[in-house]
This record gives structure tokens, sequence and C-alpha cells, in this order.
């Protein structure tokens, strides 16, 4: 496995396994354990309106976007798929609403969800990991 392919596989296993806890909480609507900040802070950004993008639950909508690059890195690397540019718009993708919702929680909400900061390292990461390259040529 190349290297941007196995990191954008290990990322997006990360990805995965991260929006799955985010998901099973919003499912049983229980509060996620807040680490590195004020367990108020997690409670805070979890009840705030923008804890959802049209009804669905963010960690839903990022397990999805998560999924999808693991899956299409691996048919990728297994010759399954001819391109990675869909792999590529989805972690843009990610990028971008992941710096929206940092944004979100330092201004608007003015608290931090432990796991959706993990997110948004993922994401950068992972767009640094496949657009770095490309930019520095």
């Amino acid at each position: 496995m190349t290297h941007p392919i196995l990191w954008t596989v290990i990322l997006g296993g990360i990805g995965v396994l991260n929006t799955i806890y985010l998901s099973y909480h919003a499912i049983r609507k229980t509060y996620v354990k807040c680490l590195f900040f004020p367990e108020e802070s997690c409670r805070k950004v979890q009840e705030s309106k923008y804890s959802k993008t049209m009804g669905i639950p963010n960690g839903f909508l990022g397990f999805g976007m998560y999924a999808l690059i693991f899956v299409l890195a691996l048919l990728y690397h297994y010759g399954a798929v001819a391109t990675f540019v869909p792999a590529l718009a989805l972690i843009f993708i990610g990028f971008l609403f992941s710096l929206y919702f940092l944004y979100l929680q330092a201004f608007v909400i003015k608290a931090y969800c432990t796991w959706c900061v993990l997110s948004a390292i993922d994401f950068t990461l992972l767009f640094l990991l496949v657009f770095l390259p490309t930019l520095l040529r």
C-alpha cells in the first residue's frame, strides 16, 4: 500500500471510530466523555442547534464521509476503482466542514467538544496528506 493511501485508510478508520462514538451517544441521547475540556463544554456543543445538519446528527454525517473515504481508499489501492478523485472530493468537503464547525465552537458556541476537535484534526491531516504534495509542486 502506498504511503498516502495507507495513511488515508488509517485516518479514515480513526474517523469512523470517532463518529461511531458520537453517533452512539446521539442515538442514546447521552453525553460524550469530555477529555481535555470541561464536561460542560462538550455538553454545550452537543446541546447546541449546530449539533445537527438538516436535522441529522453531525456524527451520522461524519460517519458516512469517513466510511466512504476509508472504502474508496481501499478500493483504489486494490484497483477496483480507477481514480482517487471521489475520495479527494470527500476529504476536501470534510475539511471545509471541520473548519466551519471549529469556527462555530470557537466564536458562536464558545465551547469545544473533544471528539469534534479530534475530527477536525483528522480531516486536517487527511487534507494535508493528499493536497499538500500537489500544492508544493
